[in-house]
């Protein structure tokens, strides 16, 4: 089976980005006040928390965006906040040929969206007329079907220049301190995306890059009751210090787990290979329909049945689970014959192990 899995970080560069992440923090903050916890409140004249507004002016700072800001509702949340500030009930909206993520979804239904869809795999085929009817298009960064392949920056690009008038939000989920870009940095207008997925506290969404739609973001969500605290961003903020290596380490793995696996240290396993599903997982293959049975012990076996944010702090034990859910929507027999797995923090002689004793249960 082909796939295209989003180039991502080693370890070297990881380091890198943690590096210049803390220099920019030694920017913006005093030592003594990186030390607190942070404030609570609308403060006059900036209408947030004084430690919120620092920690967004040094996400924005880190990704080149002209300006950054926290919201909630993790990274449903961002996106929301996004389409709302730009978006009117009712109007057309320029989404990838696929199954739509399903948070996404209602979003677009609830506003009554109409999605226009173009392949974004195949540039050479794009209906220019339709791109050039649309105002405003949400590309998700991450992979929608299992066959994906389309490059971000050159899509961006290439819808660009069909219509430069074209406003662009990037879905960012799943990618960020992974890839060594993300959509604001690849041509797109906006980046959305879940501080929750990056160690950070649940429900803690961001959106960064363009300065106008920010601010009309910010007005939407005026009321002390809608902000993030002084000490909730501070808390996204320490915690996205530790995520490129973290997520580094974990692409180590991965990659080893499918070497060993693909060298037949697992029987019963067809092949597995590395995608974007949503998140950068490994996807096995079984030889017969026994994925379902293999998750009943996978479990027992301490694998996480299912996610909590998706790479959140809450998952350490490696995750077993089924396909996602866009992938089924495109190939539901994939239900039977593959489950994908995410190492989180173990190594790969846990996952291997586990999926070892699992497989053999199965087939006694």
């Amino acid at each position: 089976m082909k796939v295209y899995p989003i180039e991502t970080m080693d370890i070297e560069k990881a380091k890198e980005f943690q590096f210049r992440l803390v220099d920019i923090i030694h920017r913006h903050f005093r030592g003594d006040e990186f030390l607190n916890a942070g404030d609570y409140g609308v403060v006059p004249g900036i209408g947030k928390p004084t430690y919120t507004e620092k920690v967004e002016k040094v996400i924005a700072d880190f990704f080149h965006g002209e300006a950054c800001i926290l919201v909630r509702g993790a990274g449903t949340g961002a996106i929301r906040n996004v389409i709302n500030a730009k978006v009117k009930p009712n109007d057309k909206i320029l989404i990838h040929d696929a199954p739509i993520y399903p948070t996404t979804k209602v979003i677009i239904e609830s506003m009554g969206l109409e999605p226009v869809k173009v392949d974004f795999n195949i540039m050479d085929d794009f209906n220019e007329k339709t791109i050039k009817e649309v105002e405003f298009c949400l590309i998700q960064h991450s992979r929608q079907r299992i066959d994906d392949r389309y490059n971000l920056e050159e899509t961006i690009k290439r819808l660009k220049q069909i219509n430069k008038n074209l406003y662009i939000l990037i879905d960012d989920n799943y990618v960020v301190m992974k890839a060594e870009k993300i959509g604001i940095q690849s041509g797109g207008d906006i980046s959305a995306f879940s501080l929750f997925k990056l160690l950070g506290p649940q429900g803690i969404g961001c959106v960064v890059g363009d300065k106008k739609t920010i601010d009309r973001i910010k007005d939407m969500n005026y009321s002390g009751g809608s902000q993030v605290q002084g000490y909730e961003a501070m808390d996204a903020l320490r915690s996205l210090v530790y995520a490129p290596v973290m997520l580094a380490i974990q692409k180590q793995v991965g990659d080893e787990v499918v070497s060993r696996i693909n060298k037949g240290e697992v029987k019963g396993v067809k092949s597995a290979f590395i995608a974007n599903a949503q998140s950068r997982v490994i996807l096995v293959e079984f030889e017969a329909p026994i994925a379902k049975k293999v998750l009943e012990y996978t479990n027992i076996l301490g694998g996480a049945p299912y996610p909590v944010g998706a790479e959140s702090r809450y998952e350490v034990t490696g995750m077993f689970y089924r396909v996602s859910g866009t992938f089924l929507a495109h190939n539901p027999k994939l239900e039977d014959y593959m489950i994908r797995i995410n190492p989180m923090r173990s190594g790969a002689d846990t996952i291997i192990r586990v999926l070892k004793e699992a497989v053999n249960k199965v087939l006694i």
